[in-house]
């Protein structure tokens, strides 16, 4: 089983994907259970194009998403707000600098994972104290990016 976390639009989407078998596979989003059919893979690595099944589409879980979620950054550690890696990827863009004032938001850097780019956001006002990565730096998901003061 993969798991993964996605922003998408401000609202975070904790996906769990279990192995593919027979075209058909469960995908769980935030808690809810979808079974969705797959096309065979190219490639060795399974990329899944998910069709959702006759079930609701996840978007109404999404509101309940943000509260339940919005403590965790909150979370002070070692002075501050730490900013995770919500998934592996290479850094491609610090837009941000130690000191530096951000608003929730913001964007803070770029990741790219699987040839996409995902914008890391602050999720709380606050300001730079430490940049833990440099650009072309490899990260793996829940690795610490930025901590925010």
């Amino acid at each position: 089983m993969k798991e993964f976390t996605f922003k998408i639009n401000g609202a975070e989407y904790k996906c769990a994907v279990e192995e593919i078998e027979a075209g058909k596979t469960n995908v769980t989003v935030n808690g809810k259970v979808y079974t969705v059919e797959t096309e065979a893979p190219a490639a060795p690595e399974p990329k899944p194009v998910a069709k959702p099944a006759p079930a609701p589409a996840p978007k109404p879980a999404a509101p309940a998403a943000p509260k339940a979620e919005a403590p965790k950054p909150a979370a002070p550690a070692a002075g501050g707000v730490q900013v995770k890696s919500p998934l592996p990827g290479s850094v491609v863009k610090v837009l941000v600098s130690e000191g530096q004032a951000v608003k929730r938001g913001d964007t803070l850097l770029t990741l790219e994972s699987m040839k996409m780019e995902n914008a890391i956001m602050a999720e709380t006002d606050g300001t730079v104290k430490q940049i833990a990565v440099t650009l072309g730096q490899n990260v793996m998901q829940d690795d610490l990016l930025i901590v925010l003061g």
